[in-house]
């Protein structure tokens, strides 16, 4: 019962928030600027086999490949940073510099050179959600206990062991943190990749539905996007309580 009341206060938020959204959206009477929910909602539903069939899956398949090269790209430089003070030197200014570039500025700059294929939007995508992937891993590994450190070395234990029983372990949180934030950033870049250059994909149908001033079908794969945004970070943060199930 205690757990269904944390969820009261934010949904009385949403719902408030909706109710206003309907209410200004009626007394301004412009849908293909401002459409109410309801219109949203309507216009989802009719464009749902569109949507789900047609342009979900392109939009899905850039942002798991993205996020499955970030995080083979992301763990394996963090674990190489840790290990070498000459690659923490050498690669963690470039990440720094990285998140100070617009992305909306290198979008286009990745469609000249990888086309309307997927590679395009992947790239944006790779270079939206690397940086919190890599550098919360590598916060996390640098975390690991000194003292049971020093602990593991007289009992004779080698590299090979401290990494995978202490360094891993105390990296995982830190891991998890990042792939949370990077998971709802990639279905930004996804949509930010498709926005600009593609052939298939929610942000492109919400692009193609701009330029027919039509207002909700413009917000309606906003919505879907939200909304699997929502069901990643939902996954993730069950894969994460499976990985702790034995911390309370």
């Amino acid at each position: 019962m205690k757990q269904w009341k944390d969820y009261i206060a934010p949904a009385l938020l949403i719902l408030t928030g909706l109710v206003l959204w309907e209410v200004v959206a009626r007394i301004i009477g412009l849908a293909f600027i401002l459409p109410s929910p309801t219109q949203v909602a309507v216009k989802l539903w009719d464009l749902r086999s569109v949507l789900l069939i047609g342009h979900l899956p392109a939009t899905l398949s850039v942002i798991l490949t993205g996020l499955l090269l970030s995080i083979l790209l992301g763990v394996g430089l963090a674990v190489w940073m840790n290990t070498s003070k000459t690659a923490e030197k050498a690669f963690y200014p470039i990440l720094i510099a990285s998140q100070t570039i617009p992305i909306i500025a290198l979008a286009p700059i990745f469609v000249l050179w990888f086309g309307y294929s997927i590679w395009s939007k992947v790239a944006v995508t790779l270079l939206i959600t690397f940086f919190p992937i890599t550098v919360n891993t590598f916060d996390g590994l640098r975390s690991s206990n000194k003292e049971l450190r020093d602990l593991l070395y007289t009992m004779g234990a080698t590299r090979k062991d401290i990494f995978f029983k202490l360094d891993v372990p105390s990296a995982l949180p830190h891991f998890f943190s990042g792939l949370k934030v990077a998971v709802t950033l990639s279905v930004i870049g996804a949509a930010i990749g498709e926005w600009l250059g593609a052939q298939a994909g929610l942000g492109y149908f919400s692009r193609r539905m701009m330029t027919q001033f039509d207002g909700a079908g413009v917000f309606a794969p906003i919505v879907l996007l939200s909304i699997v945004g929502i069901v990643l970070f939902l996954f993730v943060n069950l894969l994460e309580k499976l990985a702790f199930k034995w911390r309370k």
